[in-house]
């Protein structure tokens, strides 16, 4: 297994320690320092392993498959954990969520017709906002710019979300059109 693969494999690993730090009680104003830490660490490792297999030319269908899903597996845990904490509304939750069960049925009937669907700029920059919001609300910092930032980020990672979405579907509705 190669070093691309072995940081997508660490960063699904890191995902229970993370949600334990930020959702036990033993850790009481420490718990949420620990898992922003985690998630940080392990939304680097998503940085990484994209660079490192591409200049050493060692892209797998392995980290074709589970590098989105490890991405995907990180954000939501970290974002359905932020409901319970009351950081983040189910609503934002349940359409970012919906979002990327949409794009995982779009890739899966691509594939199925020999297509594949690379990501987008938009679908990046939705990731990165995605995870800027998450770091920032487990932060949680009890200052009005922090809390702005929070609820910028939120609906600017939420637009996002929809933006991304629009794209794949315009940028590959011939995919649906295509079937076997």
């Amino acid at each position: 297994m190669n070093l691309p693969n072995k940081l997508t494999i660490m960063r699904i690993i890191l995902i229970p320690f993370f949600v334990f730090f930020l959702l036990t009680p033993y850790f009481e104003g420490y718990g949420n320092y620990i898992a922003a830490a985690i998630f940080i660490i392990a939304s680097l490792t998503d940085l990484l392993d994209g660079k490192i297999a591409r200049k050493y030319d060692l892209v797998t269908n392995f980290g074709k498959f589970m590098d989105p899903l490890a991405d995907k597996l990180l954000v939501c845990a970290a974002m359905i954990c932020l409901i319970e904490s009351g950081q983040l509304s189910a609503w934002i939750v349940i359409i970012i969520i919906s979002r990327e069960f949409i794009i995982s049925g779009f890739r899966l009937v691509a594939s199925d017709n020999g297509v594949v669907i690379a990501a987008s700029y938009w679908g990046k920059f939705k990731t990165t906002f995605q995870m800027l919001m998450i770091i920032v609300l487990i932060l949680d910092i009890q200052m009005k710019f922090f809390q702005m930032l929070g609820l910028l980020l939120t609906y600017t990672a939420l637009a996002l979300t929809v933006i991304s979405l629009i794209d794949y579907i315009v940028k590959n509705k011939e995919v649906l059109k295509e079937q076997k």
